[in-house]
């Protein structure tokens, strides 16, 4: 199937009814796929580079019976998103774009989850704009507390440098580690690495400093290959004491986060609650 079909087939397993919203700004169009009651407490769902917002198949219907779920197609990525204006360069035009993107919506103030990239840019706007961000709850985060293992980019960089299908997956197989990752995942995240897009911006680290005003929800994956996950732990607890550390044994960075909704999912709703 082309990306669009691969996209629409993992929309369309969410298992919930889902709003196709299209929002327009100075970077663009940006697509949000949204799901839950229209008064509910608003979630917004940011994904890992080159996954896209129907990711998030396994979480966002769950998360949807309490709150508004917004899952974003990051406009620097693969997706619906259309960075037809303005190129975001820098962090801050990432907040900018993110700001926009809520006001777009009528949401004053909502709760952010990232995944891997997501992670970043959800932890940054919270440090950048805390009164937009009600809690923050970041899913294997990477360049937030800890840089990648060179093992790790040295692996990636086939995929980055010369972006196909082929290299894509096999660079998702050799991190999940025989995990049984779910075909459509797999297949959308390598067609995605194929798609035309406005380069990501690059991540820049929040300081000790930064790192100390917030207090996330943190889902450390005990297999990830980006990161050492007992040196991550001991990063949040020293610089970000408040946090909740909530140890995802079994799963590796890209097997997340379809693959352990029924770790995420209560952890989350009784975080947003």
């Amino acid at each position: 199937m082309s990306f669009q079909d691969t996209y629409d087939a993992l929309l369309a397993r969410w298992n919930a009814p889902v709003e196709q919203l299209e929002l327009t700004d100075e970077f663009g169009t940006t697509r949000v796929n949204a799901c839950g009651p229209a008064d509910g407490p608003p979630v917004v769902l940011l994904p890992g580079h080159g996954a896209t917002s129907p990711v998030w198949f396994t979480v966002a219907p769950e998360l949807g019976k309490d709150h508004r779920v917004y899952a974003v197609d990051l406009i620097v990525d693969a997706g619906r998103s259309i960075n037809s204006g303005r190129k975001p360069r820098t962090p801050g035009d990432l907040h900018t774009w993110l700001t926009n993107v809520l006001d777009g919506l009528g949401v004053a103030r909502a709760a952010v989850c990232g995944h891997s990239y997501g992670s970043w840019l959800a932890l940054t706007y919270a440090v950048a704009e805390p009164d937009r961000v009600d809690r923050l709850a970041l899913i294997d985060p990477t360049d937030c507390y800890l840089g990648l293992r060179i093992p790790y980019v040295l692996r990636a960089l086939p995929s980055l440098v010369r972006p196909s299908r082929a290299r894509t997956v096999s660079f998702l197989r050799w991190e999940t580690q025989g995990l049984l990752v779910d075909p459509e995942v797999l297949e959308l995240a390598g067609l995605a690495a194929e798609q035309p897009s406005t380069p990501f911006v690059r991540t820049k680290r929040p300081t000790d400093e930064q790192l100390g005003t917030v207090a996330p929800l943190v889902f450390v994956a005990g297999r990830s290959k980006s990161h050492n996950a007992t040196r991550l732990t001991q990063r949040i607890a020293t610089l970000s004491p408040g946090a909740i550390v909530v140890p995802l044994a079994t799963a590796t960075h890209h097997s997340l986060p379809s693959l352990h909704a029924d770790e995420l999912v209560p952890e989350l709703q009784k975080y947003f609650n």
